[in-house]
């Protein structure tokens, strides 16, 4: 169960500078947009899983 959370944390950190690294350089909204959804469907598993 703990590498499960440590897993599903890498894949939020991840996901974070991704989203981070396409607003900082501008990329068009679509893709802004899309690395969003893709960490708060992230945040939102690791919520739901009670960690």
């Amino acid at each position: 169960m703990e590498n499960a959370k440590e897993e599903l944390v890498k894949k939020i950190e991840s996901a974070r500078v991704v989203l981070n690294k396409s607003i900082d350089e501008k990329r068009r909204y679509e893709e802004i947009y899309k690395n969003s959804v893709d960490l708060d469907s992230l945040i939102e598993q690791y919520i739901e899983a009670g960690y």
